[in-house]
């Protein structure tokens, strides 16, 4: 069974500014420059949008990966998708939710992932963690380049 969890960030930036920067590769790829994270395929620069995909190169865990995501809802500025469709999971889908508050704006990030080697106990313990370390710090620099 997959594992789920959500990450809420909240920031001053307007939702329609943090919810633009979200979907622009070249900025995903700035914050994850600590894994050498670089697009190979698909939209690699620039905004991506509904129905189009990204394929990701990355080191995580000392070994390279490659992930295909497709962004598959997108209702601006408050929802998007995306989702693997070739890669590392059994499953991975990641919900970005984006809230206008009267001082700023709250980012729910929802990623719902599935191991496909060791299952529950990989989540828990290994996968969960890390991919929330990787959202916690991709949000804060996001929130950065906003200023």
């Amino acid at each position: 069974m997959p594992s789920t969890f959500t990450l809420v960030t909240e920031t001053a930036h307007p939702a329609a500014a943090l919810f633009d920067l979200s979907l622009d590769i070249d900025a995903h790829v700035a914050s994850m420059s600590q894994s050498s994270e670089r697009a190979v395929a698909g939209v690699a620069t620039g905004r991506i949008g509904l129905g189009e995909t990204v394929t990701w190169r990355a080191r995580h865990f000392g070994i390279w990966w490659t992930m295909t995501s497709r962004i598959t809802a997108l209702d601006r500025p408050s929802r998007f998708v995306d989702q693997q469709v070739r890669g590392p999971f059994k499953t991975f889908v990641h919900e970005h939710r984006f809230e206008q508050l009267a001082d700023g704006s709250r980012m729910t990030d929802t990623i719902t992932l599935a191991s496909p080697i060791f299952g529950a106990a990989a989540e828990r313990l290994i996968l969960v963690p890390y991919v929330r370390r990787l959202i916690g710090a991709r949000n804060a620099h996001l929130i950065a380049m906003l200023g």
